[in-house]
């Protein structure tokens, strides 16, 4: 089973799937945690461009680095653990690349990023996607209590909140066309409360 957690920066899905690995670790032969972009060698290497506030990416080759960091993250990690049936959780994965570079960056539109993921992803799909969903205010607000004074954003946290707007629509238009793998939890809530919505709907889904 491959489940992934997705949202605009601030949403805090990168805390609930940590939780759910926390949760389901006891009691699964085997599970893996990723995170986007990163996880292997090479796809950490791609992050630290990608992230770099000192660099100007142009948003197709953005595009493309996400994809390549992808692509090395699926054949190393994410496909092997799959084939044998274990669990993998990820920390954003392709509809990331269909909301930030498709409705955000507008590089194409979002039928060809998928269709080009499947070809990055090699077929490789998550059953269940979770969609921590808030308004960009309150994004921007944890994202400031988070950074603090003395922290500045990364490259993608630097966009503006016109282009979180685009983002946070495009996985709502996303999660509407897809109702039955999206599971969207209202991230405004507490951490508790949206653990557990998360919780209730696994449920269904886990043999």
């Amino acid at each position: 089973m491959i489940i992934s957690f997705e949202g605009i920066d601030g949403s805090g899905k990168s805390t609930q799937a940590k939780k759910l690995m926390a949760r389901l670790s006891p009691t699964t032969d085997e599970i893996l945690y990723v995170r986007e972009p990163g996880g292997t060698d090479v796809s950490e290497r791609v992050r630290s461009l990608l992230l770099d506030p000192a660099l100007h990416i142009f948003p197709f080759a953005e595009m493309l680095l996400f994809s390549a960091a992808r692509s090395q993250l699926v054949e190393e990690k994410i496909k092997p653990v799959h084939s044998r049936g274990g669990i993998v959780i990820c920390d954003r994965f392709f509809d990331s690349t269909v909301a930030y570079q498709g409705g955000g960056r507008g590089v194409a539109e979002s039928g060809w990023l998928e269709a080009f993921q499947r070809t990055v992803t090699a077929g490789v799909w998550p059953d269940r996607t979770y969609l921590v969903d808030v308004s960009v205010t309150v994004a921007t607000d944890r994202l400031t209590a988070r950074l603090g004074d003395n922290a500045s954003p990364d490259r993608m946290e630097q966009a503006g909140a016109s282009f979180f707007e685009r983002v946070r629509q495009t996985y709502l238009d996303l999660a509407a066309r897809d109702k039955g793998r999206y599971c969207v939890i209202d991230g405004s809530k507490s951490e508790d409360e949206v653990e557990a919505a998360i919780w209730s709907d696994l449920q269904t889904l886990l043999p």
